[in-house]
């Protein structure tokens, strides 16, 4: 008699974790990156009655008898499937599609989460809501080493991109072929020095009986000239020429008649700049713009995988932490095998069904009914028993 209470009450147990589970999940329906559970249960040791025998001398064989004890919770698992995505416009916020994990640190110890809500605090640092700062590799030069120690990403305020000397110019449109000899035509570059400071470099044009002579002076002093000559309008000589160790590089240049369209097409120089704005591209480098009009990658957001991301512990705030059974962590860039690719500006929302979880509410409530039901009708029982002895 007593067999059927302690079932009861071990159903009651069960079925009150299946309820807690559930109500967590619906709490967390709109938790960024928040991944259901959902809960398991089995049967507990049964009771030997009457044990197996097997048949002989032409007898019937007999099979067990016994008597289970109630019923216990087994597991609670997470469902890692893909939530959906929230758009936000925020460039910091970023949502994993596909699998993968960020990897963000406080102090010494390292967390991984789903959630991809990130600020920039006044260190420049990406941050989580809850203070985990997101980890990656940082770039020296624009190059970026994913082979080395994580870090955390930086977007510094105060970062600058270095002058870049100009070593090389270029000039494209047409110088009229009908022009009169001695005809000039003036054009300026503004080039940079390695330090960055700007000069320029003053072009001179002069019509020839046969073509142009072109001589070109640095404000540094430097001097060049060469003369380029056109067959047909298409440039056949002198194609380009030195000036101060930059490159002046006419070979767009073309020499048809009445047209004088000359203008200058660039130069690969600039002067130091300072950080504007930046963006995150799907393959998790942090790319900045600088007031030089450069862009350069400051660094890249590393994310994380396991061979059973089951195995993970809960370690709130959105974040999990590895255990023994969730194997070790193998990290990589985004877009890599079984790694998952970032979007930005967007989130990913919780993955909790609600329709599943309002009916998993109903099948909690009437197998814990049930099983009180259990008690109250062994109590009866016991009652009547009692009431024997009058």
């Amino acid at each position: 008699m007593l067999r059927s209470l302690y079932s009861g009450i071990s159903g009651l147990r069960a079925h009150q974790t299946m309820l807690d589970v559930t109500g967590n999940n619906i709490a967390n329906v709109n938790t960024t990156g928040f991944k259901a559970s959902a809960t398991q249960f089995q049967d507990t040791l049964s009771q030997m009655t009457q044990p197996a025998a097997a048949g002989q001398d032409g007898g019937a064989g007999t099979n067990p008898a016994q008597i289970g004890l109630g019923v216990r919770v087994a597991g609670i698992s997470t469902n890692f499937g893909q939530g959906s995505a929230q758009n936000t416009g925020k460039a910091s916020d970023l949502m994993i599609s596909g699998d993968g994990f960020f990897v963000t640190g406080k102090g010494a110890q390292t967390f991984y989460t789903r959630a991809g809500a990130f600020e920039p605090d006044n260190a420049g640092r990406l941050v989580s809501p809850d203070g985990g700062i997101l980890q990656g590799w940082g770039a020296v030069n624009g190059v970026v080493n994913t082979g080395g120690a994580l870090g955390p990403i930086v977007v510094s305020p105060n970062a600058t991109s270095p002058a870049v000397a100009t070593t090389q110019t270029g000039l494209n449109g047409n110088l009229p072929a009908d022009a009169p000899a001695g005809a000039v035509l003036e054009r300026q570059v503004k080039v940079f020095g390695a330090d960055g400071a700007s000069r320029t470099l003053d072009l001179t044009f002069t019509k020839s009986a046969v073509g142009w002579n072109v001589a070109g002076q640095d404000a540094n002093g430097a001097t060049g000239a060469t003369a380029i000559r056109f067959q047909d309008g298409v440039l056949a000589a002198g194609g380009s020429f030195a000036v101060g160790g930059i490159t002046v590089d006419l070979g767009a240049v073309t020499g048809y008649a009445a047209m004088s369209t000359l203008t200058v097409a660039g130069q690969n120089g600039a002067e130091a700049g300072t950080l504007q704005s930046y963006t995150l591209a799907p393959n998790g480098s942090v790319v900045g713009s600088f007031s030089n009009g450069s862009r350069s990658v400051l660094a890249r957001v590393a994310l994380a995988k396991f061979a059973n991301p089951g195995g993970l512990e809960k370690a709130g705030g959105n974040t999990y932490v590895a255990t023994g059974n969730s194997g070790a962590v193998q990290l990589g860039t985004p877009g890599a095998a079984g790694m998952g690719t970032l979007a930005t500006g967007s989130l990913e929302m919780s993955n909790v069904d609600l329709s599943q979880e309002f009916t998993n509410l109903i099948v909690a409530q009437r197998g814990f009914q049930a099983n009180a039901r259990i008690i109250t009708t062994s109590d009866e029982v016991l009652q009547e028993l009692s009431n024997l002895k009058r």
